[in-house]
């Protein structure tokens, strides 16, 4: 397995995975759908490429994408700056090999080389990835509250 940060060449493995984690997702209970039109995942890209405000990373077996992460540092207002995991997907197709705990833990190192010592994400009380995190994080009990002014998210 290999991660490392996104370049202009794995444009369209990374559009593959984005997209098919906005399916994942897509309908939940309690979570509008996201839609991203094409010049939003445009957007996207060129934002992650130049690292300023949001980065990502891959993970690829046998030189094949199948693991996509999107972090961000941001301030703290009593401590050292944070970072926020904001995305993470594997292929179903090769999920419980470690993939994902190993994108987690690069992230973790890229954050701490960056003053951002803590690293911190959100998930479903029920997602099936739980048994991932609760081996690799501390629950703190937090509920997270997100305010909507309508039943659909567009993304840009």
């Amino acid at each position: 397995m290999k991660i490392g940060p996104l370049t202009e060449p794995d444009r369209e493995e990374w559009e593959g995975l984005a997209r098919s984690f906005h399916a994942h997702f897509a309908g939940r209970p309690g979570r509008p759908e996201t839609k991203v039109d094409d010049d939003g995942y445009e957007q996207t890209w060129r934002r992650l490429l130049d690292g300023e405000q949001i980065r990502g990373i891959s993970a690829r077996l046998d030189d094949k994408m199948v693991g996509i992460a999107h972090y961000l540092f941001h301030a703290s207002v009593w401590s050292a700056g944070r970072c926020y995991l904001a995305d993470l997907f594997v292929n179903p197709q090769v999920r419980r090999r470690g993939i994902a705990t190993a994108m987690i833990h690069w992230v973790a190192r890229d954050a701490e080389e960056h003053g951002a010592p803590r690293l911190y994400w959100n998930t479903e009380v029920d997602a099936d990835a739980r048994a991932l995190y609760d081996n690799v994080a501390n629950y703190r009990g937090y509920i997270v509250y997100s305010y909507a002014r309508s039943a659909t998210t567009t993304a840009t």
